[in-house]
């Protein structure tokens, strides 16, 4: 893990399309600000690790049906 120190209004830049800002430091909380291309998905990592369990959970109840050879 890389870990960087930033200041209010400092960004870092990564793979040259995404830019992440910190907007505000107000005790023991960070607001972020994230500029991303449109097809680039960003969640909290809460969020995406609930559609990922609701993903494998759709998965598991699709029946798989194959052709008779």
């Amino acid at each position: 893990m890389l870990v960087l120190s930033r200041k209010k209004n400092e960004s870092i830049i990564i793979n040259d399309d995404i830019t992440v800002t910190v907007i505000e430091i107000r005790g023991d909380k960070v607001r972020l600000g994230i500029e991303a291309p449109k097809h680039v998905s960003v969640h909290r990592r809460e969020v995406y690790e609930a559609i990922q369990s609701q993903a494998r959970a759709v998965g598991q109840d699709a029946k798989v049906v194959r052709p008779e050879a």
